[in-house]
């Protein structure tokens, strides 16, 4: 008899209340770097019931109207009256200037912050990322799609799924174990049909676009019987409290820092795309077939302070040797990562990061 592993990731939609913040924060980045690319920005955002707060440290040549940026993404989303939360919404602006003391560090190419960041990178889907997270993943963005496309017209934005799979002894995805998506949904929509159209409009044909079986799969659809009240109506929402479906789902090991709303002058942010570049490098090369790369850094100081590749006996050269090369290969100080990742390109959304 076969014995299995067992690993799950989650993921959630572009309507779940955290994710809004998420975009709301991006948003707020994009709207300063479109006009003044130097643009220093850590914007936080809470959202609940009637109301959205942007806070944080802005400091900014650009004047942005944050009133019309919350309505314009909650639009977007697709929040409607009738919901519990719309752009009709109340919003608070509480935003002040970047720190003069932690500007002197970064003004000289320094690490905006201390931290550590991690990047990963697996040869189980073609973007070299956890099977898992990238399932999740494509449930909802075929469910949401389906809802904007008016497929399903019961739907509404605040959605989430967990996958999770069987591993062999080998290591080997062996099959799906069991798929769980809650959908939120309009009242008159019967239970019945919310699972009978999820799982054969939504998830089986994922599935079969990764040529996995979906037989003998535990379902668990909306396994409350109900979700109508949801969004920031049914639960707050706060900038970078989904930090783990931002990266691997759990797959590799996370610094602690979020991503959204934050400049690439924070190391949370550009360094953590810098280090999956990296270990996405080495695994398309043929270094190894499971990588993770740490980097840290101390704030004001412009070169990372160490440098780590775990490769999980995956590796066909030996870590410290790829170490070497990457401190040499890579330019990973902050201005470095900057230029190199054209993280401060004008024409560049960061909310469409914040959100798949």
């Amino acid at each position: 008899m076969k014995k299995f592993t067992y690993f799950t990731s989650e993921f959630v939609s572009p309507g779940h209340p955290d994710k809004v913040s998420d975009q709301i924060s991006d948003a707020v980045l994009d709207a300063c770097l479109k006009d003044d690319p130097n643009s220093r920005v850590a914007c936080e955002v809470f959202c609940t019931t009637g109301l959205v707060v942007v806070g944080g440290e802005i400091t900014t040549s650009t004047y942005i109207d944050v009133q019309d940026i919350v309505r314009k993404k909650i639009d977007e989303i697709g929040y409607r009256p009738g919901m519990g939360f719309d752009s009709n919404c109340g919003t608070l602006s509480c935003i002040h200037a970047q720190s003069p003391d932690i500007a002197m560090g970064v003004d000289i190419g320094g690490a905006g912050d201390q931290g550590i960041m991690f990047g990963g990178a697996v040869r189980e889907t073609e973007e070299l990322m956890p099977l898992a997270l990238v399932l999740s993943r494509e449930i909802l963005v075929k469910l949401t799609n389906m809802m904007k496309n008016n497929e399903i017209k019961w739907a509404r934005p605040d959605q989430k799924s967990q996958v999770t799979l069987a591993y062999d002894e080998n290591g080997k995805v062996d099959h799906v174990d069991s798929v769980v998506v809650s959908v939120q949904h309009d009242e008159d929509v019967s239970h019945d049909e919310i699972e009978k159209t999820v799982i054969e409009k939504v998830v089986k044909p994922v599935l079969e676009k990764y040529n996995l079986s979906s037989d003998n799969i535990k379902y668990y659809i909306n396994p409350t019987g109900r979700f109508v009240i949801g969004g920031p109506h049914g639960d707050s929402g706060l900038t970078g409290r989904k930090i783990i479906i931002d990266t691997y789902g759990g797959y590799f090991r996370h610094g602690g820092g979020a991503f959204s709303g934050k400049d690439p002058s924070k190391v949370d942010r550009s360094a953590a795309y810098a280090a999956r570049w990296i270990a996405k490098n080495i695994v398309a090369a043929g270094f190894a077939t499971k990588c993770e790369v740490q980097l840290s850094y101390a704030i004001g100081v412009v070169e990372p302070v160490s440098i780590r590749v775990e490769t999980f006996g995956t590796g066909t050269v030996e870590e410290t040797r790829i170490e070497e090369a990457v401190a040499k290969l890579f330019d990973l100080t902050p201005n470095g990562i900057q230029k190199s990742l054209n993280l401060r390109k004008p024409s560049f959304r960061y909310q469409d990061l914040a959100a798949f």
